[in-house]
Formats: C-alpha cells, sequence, structure tokens
C-alpha cells in the first residue's frame, strides 16, 4: 500500500515538472513573422511597416507598393506590389527575389513568371491577366497609371 502511494507521489512530481518545463519555453514567432525577417535581412532597402489583419505592409525604393499578405482561409501566402505602368527590370527583380525567398522557389524561375505575367497585358488579353506558373497563381493588372502583381499559393498545394 505504502509503495503505491510513493509511486504515485513520484508520477506526479515527474508529470509536474515536465508541466512546468513545457511552460517555461518561450513562445515562438509565427511563420509570418519568420518570413518578414527573412525578407528585411535577404532584400536591401525593404522597410517593415505596421502588420493589420494578416497584412505586413513593406516599403521599397523600387516600388511604390509592396505587401504580404499571411496565411489566411483560401492561400498560404500572399504578395502583392506595385509599380509604374511599363515596371522597370529593377521592380521586377525585388518581386522575384521576394517571392523566391516567400514560396522557396529559386530566383530564376520567380523572374521568368514574373516577366511572362507583365509581358501577357495587352490588346489580346486584356488589362489583368490571370496564370499559373509553379503552382502559383499569379495575377498581373494594369491601369492607366500603374501596374500590379499578386502572386499567391492556394492551400490546397
Amino acid at each position: 500500500m505504502m509503495l503505491k502511494i510513493i509511486l504515485r507521489a513520484a508520477v506526479f512530481c515527474v508529470f509536474s515538472a515536465s508541466a512546468a518545463l513545457v511552460a517555461a519555453t518561450p513562445a515562438r514567432a509565427d511563420r509570418c513573422d519568420d518570413l518578414v525577417k527573412e525578407l528585411r535581412n535577404q532584400i536591401d532597402g525593404l522597410r517593415i511597416g505596421q502588420t493589420a489583419a494578416g497584412t505586413v505592409y513593406l516599403a521599397h525604393p523600387k516600388a511604390r507598393e509592396i505587401t504580404l499578405g499571411c496565411s489566411a482561409k483560401n492561400f498560404s501566402n500572399q504578395l502583392f506590389a506595385k509599380s509604374d505602368r511599363k515596371p522597370p527590370p529593377a521592380f521586377i527583380d525585388l518581386i522575384a527575389g521576394a517571392a523566391a525567398i516567400i514560396f522557396t522557389l529559386p530566383k530564376d524561375d520567380m523572374e521568368r513568371g514574373a516577366k511572362r505575367c507583365f509581358s501577357r497585358l495587352g490588346l489580346f488579353r486584356g488589362d489583368d491577366v490571370t496564370s499559373r506558373y509553379r503552382r502559383l497563381e499569379m495575377r498581373c493588372a494594369r491601369t492607366k497609371t500603374e501596374s500590379t502583381i499578386t502572386i499567391t499559393r492556394s492551400k490546397d498545394q
């Protein structure tokens, strides 16, 4: 009888000690924060703005606007960028670098996909084009003054 009581007390001590260790470990930042830090460290001139509703606002001299949308109901990550009507090569390079980091694909492939998306805009296909490239949804649109690109990976990919 006494052995059972001692055994129960020992098991209780082990479980409570392990629970205290688990509770004492520091909280880990979520995947979105890790992506933002990685972008800031690898892209020169990128500034981090505020975060609102799962969207991190970024700033870079080569883009008018750039945002990173983190996991939502329909997509895992989303990169949105806005530039002049005819995007300069520096803008496409910036987008390719950011997309390569976010979606863990080669930068050359991302540059090829962004160029392909922007080149499809025009008289035949219109000013709003959606295409798939490397299991990513790429949507390019333009107005009279600016062009935008949205790169998204859906949840089921």
